[in-house]
């Protein structure tokens, strides 16, 4: 299909006796292949092959929906070219994350005259090419845009207020305090809104969470079906967020039936937020709901609210207990069968009966996991993480063991010391000789690891008799794992200084390493792993049977595994590189890693690989080999590396790479900067959100917002 020109043949040509011809196959399949073909490649070169593919690549089928949002090749020419091809067929574009575009490519989105939807979040937007643009998008009813410093709500014209004014699906990513123009959209139904807003500007000046002069519009909620507020850390988010919620407060909407906040760290609770919750309370049926921790611990909201047909429920970070939780949200099992997307990440108590006497390490009462698994034997997103979820002795009654029942899952994070046999964890874990304690010890000069080769000898009788491996079998299906360490943290967090020192993982977790690795191997179609503070890793052997076994890993993220005072899996971790074809995503943290030469001919061997993030403290790095690098894995277009060298090498090599590889890649972005350095939260706040939210930044992903919430 992507022969070079020369070596097209033309449909009236016959095929060699023992070729296949493509061109023989019926529309519908063919319109099916091409269907997982980038838009661009279609319009600007597939269908200039021959006369069947010019007419099928203009197919409405594959025109409708253009999606340029990963798109890394696409330039400013090529969506020029595209949008005078096709805009007129073109009823939802999606151009999200397109950071690398000038803002003057925006002026040819006004040939897309039959728009419906359009998602521009992390484009170059300004006020006039807004409203310039809006003006002539009649049809639009969605809409996701950023508002930056400098917009001015009132340089939109009448004809642009009008189209908004139509708009029913508005998406807005704030970094300045503003209202943007949600007040000029009077027949949203769905709101979603995030916060990005920093404390301080680039000179050091503390910012203000209130609205600029002339923002004082009151926004328009009376249709409104979704709201959805993410809060980035800081106090100005905080405070811009509660005028927009100060008009919910007044009246609660007729028809409100997903009501989400996300908020980072402590968001207290006032009186309007009160009489927000009391009408909602009153009024509403919701579907969908997440509120910050404060407004949940202590209070008897849950008790009042009234749920319809729920799909998502969100308490990460509550001191919801157990009992609570079966009693208020489960109803006992009724009305469940619904949910589909539970998040209870760092709820430390919600697996037990009461929280008030109760140890965050105590054990789990199985019969409320029981209770939740029967009622909501629907789920396809759980979320367990950063708690201690402690399986008593009793057999049959494992964590593992119960949530083997639900067989819908396609995504699930759990705390590593979850997923620990109660027997093994109480044993003295194995150790290995030459190994240095777990702490941050003095850098320790290795060689390559050695580590067992033969896999069939891997999967003997204790580990494919545990309780994890059996887990592992029950979910064919998972597309997503995440096992993070009850007590870790990042070493880089957002907005503040690097973190030195990380807590030590819990003792149950003492156990879990090489065996419970090869066990995900059985996850034929798993797309994400995410494995942090796995403290028994001594050779990393199970990752070699993830990259022989899940051919379909897109997304990568490994964590302070094994000892900290060197990486002890390297060898393996090289041998899984070479089989990894389909990898895109690739994170590694870990101190004293070494990406040198070797490290970097295997990764070479990802050739899909586009975004590499490497976070290090007292790493090391080999400028020759990035490079190399660089030059071989054509695909890649985000490198970011925080290690240990100084700020010169770390300067001179990421400025090596943007001058020899940015031409021929618009959407090069390269970080390369030292972990430790004061200046560090200066450097991030420039990196694109789409790298920093997705990969630059470790967090839990699973069932982080509601499925489908934006498309």
């Amino acid at each position: 299909l992507f022969l070079p020109p020369q070596e097209v043949v033309s449909e009236e040509s016959e095929e060699e006796s023992n070729g296949v011809n493509l061109m023989e196959f019926s529309d519908e399949i063919l319109l099916h292949i091409l269907s997982y073909v980038p838009c661009t490649d279609l319009v600007l070169n597939v269908r200039r092959t021959c006369r069947k593919l010019a007419t099928l690549c203009l197919d409405k089928s594959l025109t409708h929906t253009v999606l340029l949002q990963k798109d890394y090749k696409v330039n400013k020419d090529k969506v020029k070219q595209l949008m005078r091809d096709i805009g007129k067929e073109i009823y939802q574009l999606n151009m999200a994350g397109c950071y690398w575009l000038p803002s003057s490519t925006i002026d040819h989105v006004t040939r897309c005259k039959n728009l419906v939807k359009l998602n521009l979040s992390g484009c170059h937007v300004t006020s006039l090419r807004l409203s310039k643009m809006l003006s002539t998008l009649q049809h639009l009813r969605s809409l996701a845009i950023d508002v930056n410093p400098g917009f001015d709500a009132s340089q939109l014209s009448s004809e642009c207020k009008a189209t908004l004014s139509r708009v029913s699906e508005l998406k807005q990513t704030l970094y300045t305090p503003s209202y943007g123009v949600v007040p000029c959209c009077t027949s949203l139904e769905k709101l979603l809104l995030y916060f990005e807003i920093l404390d301080r500007s680039r000179e050091g000046f503390m910012l203000s969470g209130q609205l600029m002069v002339g923002e004082s519009n009151v926004p328009h909620y009376q249709n409104l079906r979704i709201f959805y507020a993410r809060l980035a850390p800081g106090y100005v988010n905080q405070e811009v967020v509660r005028l927009y919620l100060a008009v919910l407060s007044d009246r609660t909407p007729e028809n409100l039936h997903a009501f989400l906040i996300s908020a980072p760290g402590s968001f207290a609770e006032t009186g309007a937020t009160k009489n927000l919750l009391d009408s909602m309370a009153r009024n509403a049926r919701l579907d969908a709901l997440q509120l910050p921790k404060a407004w949940i611990n202590g209070s008897g909201l849950l008790q009042h609210l009234k749920f319809n047909n729920p799909f998502y429920f969100s308490f990460s970070r509550c001191t919801l207990s157990g009992g609570h939780l079966i009693q208020r949200v489960i109803n006992g099992g009724k009305d469940l069968k619904s949910l589909t997307s539970l998040n209870l990440s760092g709820c430390v108590h919600c697996l037990a009966p009461e929280s008030l006497f109760r140890k965050a390490e105590d054990d789990i009462d199985s019969s409320i996991l029981e209770s939740l698994v029967v009622s909501c034997c629907n789920l396809r997103h759980l979320n367990l993480s950063a708690a201690h979820h402690h399986s008593s002795e009793s057999i049959g009654n494992h964590l593992c063991q119960l949530l083997s029942r639900l067989k819908h899952l396609l995504s699930l994070a759990l705390p590593v010391c979850s997923i620990t046999d109660v027997a093994a964890s109480v044993e003295k874990p194995p150790t290995a000789p030459n190994l240095v304690p777990q702490t941050f010890g003095r850098k320790v000069r290795i060689g390559i690891q050695t580590y067992p080769r033969n896999l069939g000898d891997q999967a003997n009788q204790k580990i494919e008799s545990s309780v994890f491996w059996a887990l592992m079998g029950s979910l064919r299906f998972l597309e997503t794992l995440e096992i993070i360490g009850s007590s870790f943290s990042s070493a880089m967090p957002r907005n503040e200084p690097a973190i030195r020192n990380s807590l030590p993982p819990c003792v149950r977790a003492q156990s879990v390493g090489d065996s419970e690795v090869a066990a995900i191997s059985q996850l034929t179609y798993l797309q994400s792993l995410t494995l942090a503070q796995l403290p028994n890793i001594l050779t990393g052997s199970g990752l070699l049977n993830i990259g022989l076994q899940c051919q379909h890993l897109r997304t990568l993220s490994l964590a302070n595994l094994g000892m900290m005072g060197k990486v002890v899996y390297m060898s393996a971790l090289m041998d899984m590189l070479k089989h990894c074809k389909c990898l895109r995503d690739l994170r590694l943290e870990q101190p004293y890693f070494c990406a040198g030469a070797q490290f970097f001919q295997a990764l070479s061997h990802c050739s899909s690989l586009q975004r590499l993030c490497i976070v290090s403290r007292s790493g090391t790095l080999q400028s020759d080999a990035v490079m190399s690098f660089m030059a071989s894995c054509l695909e890649v277009i985000m490198c970011h590396m925080f290690m240990g060298e100084s700020l010169t090498v770390c300067r001179n090599l990421q400025q090596s790479i943007v001058r020899s590889f940015q031409a021929e890649r618009p959407a090069l972005n390269v970080v390369i900067f030292p972990l430790l350095h004061e200046d560090l939260t200066e450097v991030i706040r420039d990196v694109p959100m789409r790298h920093l939210d997705e990969i630059t930044l470790f967090k839990s992903r699973v069932a982080e917002e509601p499925p489908n919430l934006w498309w």
